[in-house]
């Protein structure tokens, strides 16, 4: 095996979805030398939408970019008009605008693939190696790691002083370094997603039914991001996933099945989802690091998987300026991170049992308690999310 010595870079970066390229793009800005490995041939430019509530915006703007992602997205109330059931009842309304403009609160929407590129451009092209595999990583006793991976017939390996672990949700440098890792597991509920493909102004919405949500989030050319979420046995796919949306929700209420029939059925996407258990004793192991899906998988119910990886992004690229060690870099980001993280895997695990309850007597719970609701307890819980401040990160520090 061809081992790359010269030249080698400060870090090298597992992954190049939103989390690893976030953290490819906090180390550029910083100057330090990082190469990105990607499995895949060609950078993902597929995905319907994303939804980045303030946390996620501040941390891009730590990373040099969120003035332009919020060039590309629409803004709007997080929730936008509130909780509905699937007759139009309203069951929440929507988050006061004084709290969201006195918290900075506002969530901007936007296709998953401008967010992507975006991170991508701010990465040199050349720091990103697409079709490369790695196999394992090798902790040396100089203190720097040994990528291992290939790259069509050849097998290479690559030295750093860093490994960023950012392989996703089925993370085979998890299974390597935390051996003891329970694996990802099915929730329980899978998610279709499209956009449809209007000229309105939409304000958002969350809609609950038995067993089932619909949600709708503007975008800034009119058109309309949905997702709908609903319990189905794991595997479970259709030769014709829009017409099985449209069975499952076209007849609740407007706008729901207007935008249905405007989305092309060609681009739905309907995918299980996953998530850790239990978790990680920690996201660091010498001087290698997870972030993002790899530490900590979680449902799509509070809409935190991206931000999360965004704020992991920040926060090492952080700790890795404010120490010289890799391992007491990687200790702090641990300490920073983990409780964080891990809090909110947790309650989007509860939220998300809790929306897609199905006797007719839970959902009769759900809907009375949450009607009851003061709207201080939902403002509260946004609060605990979205009010999060990055550190600061340096720019041009040296490699």
């Amino acid at each position: 095996m061809a081992a790359d010595t010269s030249g080698h870079p400060y870090a090298v970066v597992v992954g190049a979805g939103i989390g690893g390229l976030a953290a490819a793009a906090g180390l550029t800005r910083m100057g330090r030398s990082v190469l990105v490995l990607e499995r895949a041939e060609a950078l993902r430019a597929d995905g319907a939408g994303i939804s980045l509530l303030a946390n996620a915006q501040r941390a891009l703007d730590q990373l040099g970019v969120g003035d332009q992602v919020r060039e590309l997205a629409a803004t709007m109330l997080p929730g936008g008009e509130g909780v509905r059931t699937a007759g139009g009842r309203r069951l929440m309304k929507p988050t006061d605008p004084a709290f969201v403009r006195r918290h900075g609160l506002s969530t901007a929407v936007l296709p998953r693939p401008s967010l992507h590129r975006t991170l991508r451009d701010a990465v040199p092209a050349a720091h990103v190696l697409t079709g490369a595999e790695v196999t394992g990583v090798e902790q040396r006793a100089d203190g720097t790691a040994l990528v291992h991976y290939r790259r069509g017939a050849a097998r290479m390996s690559v030295p750093a002083r860093v490994v960023i672990a950012a392989d996703g949700l089925n993370s085979r440098l998890r299974a390597q370094l935390w051996p003891a890792a329970v694996p990802p597991v099915y929730s329980g509920h899978s998610v279709w997603r499209g956009i449809a493909e209007v000229d309105r102004e939409e304000p958002g919405g969350t809609t609950w039914g038995r067993g089932r949500e619909f949600g709708r989030m503007p975008l800034a050319d009119g058109r309309v991001y949905w997702y709908a979420v609903a319990n189905t046995p794991r595997g479970e796919h259709h030769l014709d996933e829009h017409a099985e949306v449209v069975r499952r929700f076209g007849t609740w209420h407007r706008p729901i099945p207007d935008l249905l029939g405007c989305t092309p059925p060609g681009v739905v996407r309907h995918d299980d989802v996953f998530e850790l258990p239990l978790p990680l004793p920690s996201f660091a192991a010498g001087n290698a690091a997870l972030l993002g899906d790899a530490a900590h998988a979680m449902t799509s119910d509070l809409g935190q998987g991206a931000c999360q990886a965004l704020e992991d992004a920040v926060v090492l690229c952080a700790a890795l300026a404010a120490h010289a060690d890799p391992g007491e870099a990687l200790a702090d980001y641990d300490a920073r991170r983990r409780p964080r993280a891990q809090v909110i895997v947790a309650a989007s695990r509860r939220v998300g049992r809790m929306k897609l309850r199905e006797r007719w007597w839970q959902v009769l719970a759900r809907d009375g308690l949450t009607a009851l609701a003061p709207p201080r307890t939902g403002e509260a819980a946004l609060a605990r999310i979205g009010d999060w401040h990055p550190p600061q990160l340096p720019a041009g520090a040296a490699s």
